[in-house]
């Protein structure tokens, strides 16, 4: 599901101004199935899971990584996204949060690529993050994360149908909690109005009109 909606998007994003560029040689698919093979290869048994490499490079030849310049912030979210619903797909966990950076490797000729992945442990006990409604991401640690329209608010939201402070996301004993505040319009988590919930991986938070998911890696 992951691989599949990475190529979906790839094929959307190298249409108009990538599309010349992408004619012919390597193509970013390929990449994002070797970073998907490398997550794979790279897994391993851990106390509470199958535990998978978060710290990923993509190693391009210097033709390549010219080639990729302009599309690779791009490129790069969009492998982020695809091992974080690879991971999901396959029941696999995360040691810290995810990070994928491409590099150029003057010893990599046309065509050709190298994935490193391996396991990079977060500092904190607790690891998770909220996906926000302009794509940005912030990451969670061991304190709490509050959600309102006031400036104070870890995470400020403009909706009108916010309250000041809406909820709280709080670090609990494996993971976090989504905790209303006494908002106005009530706190959902996948359409269902909660007062606490336990965040499981994907969970879909909505407060007022925002939507903010959680991921737990």
């Amino acid at each position: 599901m992951g691989l599949r909606g990475f190529e979906r998007r790839l094929e959307q994003l190298v249409e108009g101004t990538f599309a010349k560029a992408f004619r012919s040689g390597l193509q970013p698919v390929e990449v994002g199935r070797k970073v998907v093979r490398a997550i794979d290869d790279g897994r391993t048994m851990g106390l509470r899971g199958t535990m998978a490499p978060n710290d990923i490079t993509v190693h391009l030849g210097p033709a390549d990584f010219a080639r990729f310049e302009g599309f690779g912030d791009a490129l790069v979210v969009e492998l982020g996204d695809a091992v974080r619903q690879h991971a999901r797909d396959e029941g696999y966990r995360f040691a810290g949060p995810v990070a994928v950076r491409l590099a150029e490797d003057d010893h990599l000729g046309p065509g050709r690529t190298r994935v490193d992945a391996v396991v990079v442990a977060a500092a904190g006990a607790h690891l998770g993050a909220l996906v926000l409604p302009d794509g940005r991401r912030h990451q969670l640690g061991d304190g709490v994360t509050t959600l309102g329209r006031v400036p104070t608010c870890t995470i400020t939201c403009t909706d009108p149908q916010v309250s000041r402070v809406h909820a709280e996301i709080r670090p609990d004993l494996d993971g976090y909690e989504v905790v209303d505040m006494g908002s106005t319009n009530g706190t959902l988590v996948n359409g269902n109005a909660i007062s606490a919930h336990a965040l499981n991986d994907g969970d879909v938070i909505q407060l007022g009109n925002t939507i903010i998911r959680f991921e737990a890696s």
